[in-house]
């Protein structure tokens, strides 16, 4: 079941950590959050029960894209999968985000099924 799946949202919109998180705990998720990418990297650092990262790719300071770089450059944070999260659906922003690192991308507004299709194949 999903309830030993901890996903980490990391936006700088709460409205969106709020919409997102209701429904990933709808589907029995528990969910973490971040509104700034250095929390987000710091907390994965130290908490070793992060199954899924939700990653805005618009955000202030470090952006999605440094973000999963700096993630994937870690030994110790480097394999948990990464979900990108754009308003930025424009043409080239998937193949940006998987060159990134990530393993799955999802434009706003979120499809919530094809959502939680990504996750359930990346946990």
């Amino acid at each position: 079941m999903n309830q030993n799946k901890v996903i980490l949202i990391v936006d700088d919109d709460n409205r969106n950590i709020f919409a997102l998180s209701l429904t990933l705990k709808a589907k029995g998720y528990q969910v973490a959050s971040c509104t700034l990418a250095k929390d987000a990297i710091q907390l994965l650092e130290v908490e070793n029960n992060i199954s899924l990262i939700l990653m805005d790719m618009m955000m202030p300071e470090i952006d999605g894209y440094e973000a999963i770089r700096l993630i994937r450059d870690s030994t110790v944070i480097k394999e948990v999968p990464i979900i990108a999260v754009t308003a930025q659906a424009m043409s080239g922003d998937r193949e940006k985000c998987l060159e990134a690192g990530a393993q799955a991308y999802v434009s706003k507004p979120i499809d919530v099924d094809m959502l939680l299709a990504e996750i359930e194949r990346l946990i």
